[in-house]
C-alpha cells in the first residue's frame, strides 16, 4: 500500500479524487490511512523545519509513504511505516540531509505517540533539479 503527499498551497495535500485534502482538516480517509498520513506529513514538516534551521537550500516534490500491518492480528495493528521524502537539495548537502534524517523521529510528535513496536523507516530520494 502506498500513499503520495503534495506540497499545496496550503500546505502537503493528499490526493483524493473529489478533490484533494489538505492536511490541516477534512474528511476522506480511513482511519489507518488517516494515521500513516499524519506520520509522513508530520514527518516531512519536520524534516523540512529541520533543513530550513540548517539553512540547507531545499525543495520537497513530494512525499511517499507505504505500510505494513499484522494480517494475522485480528486488528491488524501497523508494523511498518516506510517514509521517501523526494527532495530535491544541492549536491554537496546530500550527505548532510541524509545524516538529517535521524532527527525527525525526535522531534515528530505523530511519531514519538506510536507505539515503539511499529517500525519507522526514512529515506531520502535525491531529484534533479
Amino acid at each position: 500500500m502506498q500513499i503520495e503527499l503534495l506540497q499545496g498551497e496550503q500546505g502537503l495535500e493528499l490526493f483524493h479524487k473529489e478533490g484533494n485534502w489538505v492536511l490541516k482538516r477534512n474528511i476522506g480517509y480511513s482511519p489507518v490511512q488517516l494515521l500513516v498520513t499524519s506520520i509522513g506529513a508530520c514527518g516531512a514538516y519536520v524534516y523540512e523545519s529541520i533543513l530550513t534551521k540548517s539553512n540547507i537550500e531545499h525543495r520537497l516534490d513530494t512525499v511517499d509513504i507505504s505500510y505494513k500491518v499484522d494480517e494475522d492480528d485480528k486488528a491488524k495493528p501497523l508494523t511498518e511505516v516506510a517514509i521517501t521524502f523526494n527532495i530535491w537539495v544541492p549536491e554537496d548537502k546530500k550527505a548532510q540531509v541524509e545524516r538529517s534524517l535521524r532527527l525527525v523521529n525526535e522531534y515528530c510528535p505523530v511519531i514519538q505517540s506510536l507505539n515503539p513496536n511499529i517500525g519507522i523507516i526514512k529515506e531520502v530520494n535525491f531529484l534533479e533539479k
